[in-house]
């Protein structure tokens, strides 16, 4: 071997371990969130107080969008309706998509907290309805803006292209689909991949909780009308009762789940409201009946559809409707489908930085989120759960206490502090993961 040959095998050898830190520390970054951290807690408090329905997001996303242009980020405004795209490109490498949601839920928060929201709207039907951070939605544009922040700073640890998405309506799972309507993917550089987290009740704040393949549900809205043939409720005889075939429908619906599903195949059908009728003594015309319908696989999702339909038109059949049903599916999200290959990835690189005691798996949930549709646009994906709750009151609640409030509750508080830690720790070591080395 020659001399100019050794000479090269000796810089690859003292060089490599420097590249192996750098992709398995990501100390370098998150050594700023100490002194970063009293800025993000003012500005969650801000988020919470001032929460904004589905597509009114306008000062929500005008403040991240100012946030991130001082930061140095390329932004674009109104994508999709009120969401936001920023870019910081740097140099060569992979394109890393993150994401946080925008919106509130039409509720009131009765947390007692002295932030919480008072704020009161319109809604798109015209009433005044109040305004809650319930899902925890100010919890995700805090750890994303966090991590925007220390990655921004830091730019010497990464190469490639960090791609923000603030998007809206979640909560009526239609954001994801305006914003790839507008171009989210041919407009901006279409991602390597994509990830998001989201916090849960079901884990203690401080822990990081992941599914690999199905991790949440297709939510399919059915609406069902049952027309039958008014008349007074003394003389049935001459009516066909709108109501007794509704009830005959919720129950033989069930039979579906029970009987024409694969028992080890996850399928929920639940009719959660039933209209019809004005008085006691009045049989009515109709009835109509409002479905949720969850499951993961898309054969599964096709069986409970066609089977609802099929139940609902025997059941009208059978009692002599005057016409056939209407039927139809109003809205509809798909699964979320979390990449293996990638879960295993960043849950690794997260549990290296947080302790493996801090990282586990959870189990599949019927909840949607319509974060799934990046994936079905072809980028690998990730959501992982964030745990948001105190964990000394975690521990009692499952050791018999007080049942803990749910996402969705008017009374839920995270954990503020250490969630968000929790959460910026967990964004920016998997983005740290996915981005190149210097």
């Amino acid at each position: 071997m020659n001399r100019p040959s050794l000479l090269a095998l000796l810089v690859v050898l003292l060089t490599a371990p420097v590249e192996r830190s750098l992709a398995a520390q990501p100390s370098a970054v998150l050594g700023g969130l100490d002194g970063l951290y009293p800025e993000l807690d003012t500005f969650y408090r801000d988020l919470h107080q001032n929460p904004e329905l589905s597509f009114q997001e306008e000062k929500t996303a005008a403040k991240l969008a100012e946030r991130l242009r001082k930061l140095g980020f390329d932004v674009t405004t109104g994508v999709g309706g009120t969401g936001v795209v920023a870019l910081l490109r740097n140099g060569p490498g992979p394109t890393v998509m993150l994401r946080t949601d925008l919106d509130g839920l039409p509720m009131e928060e009765k947390t007692g907290l002295p932030y919480a929201s008072k704020v009161t709207v319109k809604n798109p039907e015209g009433q005044t309805v109040p305004v809650m951070h319930a899902c925890g939605h100010d919890v995700h544009m805090t750890v994303w803006l966090g991590t925007a922040t220390l990655l921004s700073k830091k730019k010497d640890q990464w190469r490639g292209t960090l791609m923000l998405v603030g998007q809206p309506a979640e909560e009526v799972g239609a954001g994801a689909r305006k914003m790839l309507a507008d171009g989210l993917f041919k407009r901006f550089p279409k991602p390597d991949f994509a990830v998001a987290l989201h916090n849960t009740t079901a884990a203690p704040a401080g822990r990081v909780e992941y599914v690999a393949g199905y991790a949440m549900a297709h939510v399919d809205s059915v609406d069902i009308t049952l027309y039958g043939k008014g008349g007074h409720g003394a003389y049935p005889h001459t009516t066909v009762d709108p109501i007794v075939m509704a009830a005959r429908t919720v129950l033989a619906l069930q039979s579906v789940v029970s009987r024409e599903k694969h028992p080890l195949e996850p399928g929920v059908i639940t009719v959660g409201a039933i209209q019809g009728g004005t008085k006691h003594n009045i049989i009515p015309d109709e009835v109509r009946l409002q479905l949720t319908v969850r499951s993961y696989k898309p054969e599964v999702r096709k069986a409970l559809l066609d089977g609802i339909e099929r139940v609902a038109k025997g059941e009208a059949l059978v009692s002599g409707a005057t016409r056939p049903p209407k039927v139809e599916v109003t809205e509809g999200t798909p699964a979320t489908y979390n990449d293996p290959a990638l879960t295993r990835r960043l849950t690794d690189a997260v549990s290296k930085v947080l302790g493996e005691k801090n990282v586990g798996e959870a189990q599949p949930v019927m909840g949607g989120e319509d974060f799934s549709e990046y994936g079905r646009a072809g980028v690998p994906a990730v959501m992982l759960w964030l745990g948001a709750v105190e964990p000394q009151r975690f521990t009692q609640s499952r050791s018999g206490g007080e049942p803990l409030p749910s996402l969705h509750s008017s009374g839920f508080i995270p954990d503020r502090e250490r969630t968000l830690r929790t959460g910026v720790t967990a964004l920016t070591t998997s983005a740290l993961e996915l981005l190149g080395k210097p």
